[in-house]
């Protein structure tokens, strides 16, 4: 255990990415939830990650404007053709989107089977280097996030129906499977979302918010003090988070709850229905 190790140059960037990940994570979260489609957000980043497995391949250089452009060509491609199952087979979507994730992940690795670095290119693309964000990498990062929660807000997204969330959920996934990879997405859009199954509306948001926030703080922290990797580390810390919110604090729920019910009640006795 090293806590000289703490070292927030490099810590605060790795958090403030993380931060912005959340920020366009946890609202798309909680209408996969409402959707009933909890791995599509597996799907989408495996195909994004196709994507940059496929610019490399191609010689592209590592990072650059083309890698990005490719795998948000390849994880747009996959949103329409989950747009189009959606519309002619609902029932069958979760399973469509299994099939997707399968696909692309097989996809990339025979792509990486000739390249003698091809287990590095995959690692990365699963955990991610959350530790080595650059400062153009936040930018970027920051202004398609700022993009993104600003169309969510004035309801866009939603106006357009199907086509709006899968277009929002692959560019949000896109710029974030890169820096954090395929398990962060993920843990970034369920875990959140679902510790906060029980509240609604802004008081959901705000707490899931504050689950993503801890646990990628306390990831970071103890991904460096006992010297493991970081992508693993905030998974598991904001499962944890998550665990301690929905089971450690149901209290929170009910107080939420039952704030409602004497204003109903009240309401009911004015009318003279309540007085029994």
């Amino acid at each position: 255990m090293n806590w000289h190790a703490l070292d927030w140059g490099i810590l605060g960037p790795a958090l403030a990415a993380g931060l912005l990940v959340l920020a366009t994570h946890v609202p798309l979260g909680a209408q996969v939830l409402e959707r009933g489609i909890v791995f599509i957000d597996l799907a989408i980043a495996q195909t994004a990650g196709l994507g940059v497995i496929a610019a490399d391949a191609l010689g592209l250089p590592e990072g650059g404007l083309a890698v990005q452009a490719a795998a948000l060509a390849a994880a747009l491609l996959g949103a329409a053709l989950l747009t189009w199952t959606e519309r002619r087979a609902p029932q069958q979507q979760e399973a469509l989107i299994g099939v997707m994730f399968v696909l692309a992940a097989c996809g990339g690795l025979l792509l990486l089977a000739g390249n003698p670095h091809g287990g590095e290119h995959l690692k990365d693309l699963l955990v991610g280097q959350i530790l080595w964000v650059s400062g153009a990498q936040l930018a970027w990062l920051a202004a398609l996030s700022a993009l993104l929660v600003a169309a969510m807000a004035a309801g866009l997204v939603r106006r357009l129906g199907r086509l709006g969330f899968y277009v929002a959920f692959a560019l949000a996934v896109t710029a974030s499977v890169q820096l954090v990879g395929v398990y962060l997405v993920f843990s970034s859009l369920i875990v959140p979302a679902l510790a906060t199954l029980r509240w609604h509306g802004r008081l959901r948001l705000v707490l899931a918010y504050g689950v993503g926030a801890a646990g990628y703080a306390l990831g970071l922290a103890l991904s460096a003090w006992l010297d493991l990797p970081s992508g693993a580390v905030v998974a598991w810390a904001l499962a944890a988070c998550g665990l301690a919110l929905a089971v450690a604090v149901p209290g929170l729920a009910r107080r939420a709850h039952w704030t409602a019910v004497p204003q109903r009640s009240q309401c009911r006795d004015a009318d003279g229905e309540g007085r029994r």
